[in-house]
């Protein structure tokens, strides 16, 4: 089985039906390139995506299927949901493992993804309690994904707090994600005990980055 291995960059190659890079064949080539750039493994949404990439790197795969409440529990809220993407060619399932109501209890989810599929399962937490609770319902990697989207507010940059919190509660692997986007960004987070980094929007979004940019023009 393919792990996530201590150190990795996991780059998530996600678009939106926005997005003009979305689609299929698209996010296997954005995989094809994250993994010519050292990337150590790949965050992916929906069975196709997934089964695209799979076809063109043997890197894992961190799958997830965005298809629940986009006002509530969101990134693959069922073990049906998890059960596609493993057929797809997932490594891992990544889920929601935030606090709010949810059409499954968690710990059910998540033991019958370990017991019928076989997979470690990713907990994406938006705080220290969610992590906890995460982790006790059996989760294998508690991931800061969610922080800053669960309140109405979005921070600038990463929760390394947060990051540092787990670190130091948990028993597991802590995964750094959400608003990395530079080298210190990176730094900042694995010195606060993060076992890998999860970054997207700064390697796989033409459009959100250019519009960053773009933004800083207009800046005197």
């Amino acid at each position: 089985m393919r792990t996530l291995a201590r150190g990795s960059l996991v780059v998530s190659c996600q678009a939106g039906p926005e997005n003009p890079i979305h689609g299929p064949a698209a996010m296997a080539l954005m995989a094809q390139a994250a993994e010519a750039g050292g990337a150590g493994a790949i965050r992916a949404n929906g069975p196709d995506d997934i089964a695209a990439i799979r076809a063109v790197t043997d890197l894992p795969i961190v799958g997830l299927h965005k298809l629940g409440d986009p006002a509530g529990v969101f990134i693959t809220p069922t073990y049906e949901s998890a059960a596609g993407v493993v057929a797809a060619g997932a490594d891992l399932v990544a889920l929601d493992a935030t606090l709010r109501p949810r059409p499954e209890r968690l710990d059910e989810q998540i033991a019958r993804i370990h017991d019928e599929l076989g997979v470690p399962v990713m907990a994406d937490v938006d705080s220290l309690d969610a992590g906890l609770a995460a982790r006790d319902a059996g989760a294998d990697f508690v991931a800061t994904t969610l922080s800053g989207y669960t309140n109405g507010r979005t921070p600038t940059g990463p929760d390394i707090e947060l990051v540092r919190q787990l670190a130091a509660r948990l028993d597991c692997p802590i995964i750094a994600e959400g608003r990395i986007w530079t080298p210190d960004d990176v730094r900042a987070v694995r010195e606060a005990g993060a076992y890998a980094v999860v970054v997207g929007t700064a390697i796989t979004s033409p459009r959100d980055i250019t519009a960053r940019l773009v933004g800083a023009l207009a800046v005197r």
